[in-house]
């Protein structure tokens, strides 16, 4: 089989799937991957024949997609804020969407002090990582309850080179902090539990990391409660949350913080998606 074959027959194959978007674009990534090409090697010679290892193990990987086997758990790789992530069942695949928190938590990192901040359920360290790669200056606590996602964030501050910036503490939401921070990042599960029964990914990704719980809130609100004592004061937070979400997210701080100060942002797609509070 040639890679021309391969990609027209498995993006034949995918094509029947309601789930992929894109059967052509999944065919070649997963092709390259197989081979360990760039794009330009791929398609410099499409008439070059697979050995049959090779058209195996493609074969075997568009079977994994077709059953609805999460691409970037195939390939163990995510690309996320201009890096590549190493990710596996042990930890959520990074979304787009969580950019924005990174952004803004560089923006805001940028215009005024903050020596030290964490990551709370950091999962594959996507978070942490791309902060600590864009703030040579702050040090990165990247807090998770899962041993397994710890060692999923360990393998990414290597990759990239962060290890001496990034410090790993397994533990639940903020109990692992012994001391007050300036700053808190987090992007918790805040999916409806009826939510999640029919995301395709369910049996996938790990429920712990996408759960929230009946309105989806459940760990959102344990962290504003444990707030108060972790975060110096004129410190802040950035909470990543779902759509529809905003009111409630921002009447509890209201509640708990009347003196702070709480801004809403809203991504590409116009979904309010980060609250920000400066105690």
């Amino acid at each position: 089989m040639t890679l021309r074959q391969a990609l027209v027959q498995a993006r034949q194959r995918l094509s029947g799937s309601k789930d992929i978007e894109d059967p052509g674009l999944e065919s070649e990534v997963l092709l390259r991957h197989i081979l360990h090409f760039s794009r330009a090697q791929l398609y410099f010679d499409l008439n070059v024949k697979l050995n049959p290892d090779q058209e195996s193990a493609f074969n075997q990987w568009v079977e994994l997609r077709l059953g609805g086997e999460p691409l970037a758990y195939i390939i163990n790789s995510r690309e996320f804020y201009g890096l590549d992530f190493f990710v596996d069942h042990r930890v959520l695949i990074p979304r787009p969407e969580t950019e924005l928190l990174v952004e803004e938590a560089i923006r805001f990192c940028n215009s005024r002090s903050t020596s030290v901040l964490a990551d709370i359920g950091t999962g594959s360290g996507a978070i942490a990582v791309s902060l600590a790669a864009h703030l040579p200056q702050t040090k990165i606590y990247a807090i998770d309850i899962s041993a397994q996602a710890l060692e999923v964030a360990r393998l990414n501050s290597l990759r990239h080179g962060v290890t001496n910036r990034v410090t790993l503490l397994q533990g639940d939401l903020l109990a692992a902090l012994k001391h007050p921070i300036d700053a808190i990042i987090a992007n918790l599960p805040y999916v409806r539990t009826a939510d999640w029964q029919t995301m395709p990914s369910a049996p996938f990704e790990p429920r712990q990391a996408l759960d929230g719980g009946e309105k989806g809130l459940d760990q959102i609100f344990r962290l504003i409660d444990q707030l108060k004592g972790k975060v110096n004061p004129g410190g802040w937070a950035l909470l990543e949350i779902g759509m529809g979400q905003a009111e409630a997210v921002t009447g509890y701080l209201n509640k708990l913080y009347p003196v702070a100060s709480i801004e809403i942002l809203k991504d590409l797609a116009g979904i309010e998606r980060v609250v920000k509070l400066i105690l």
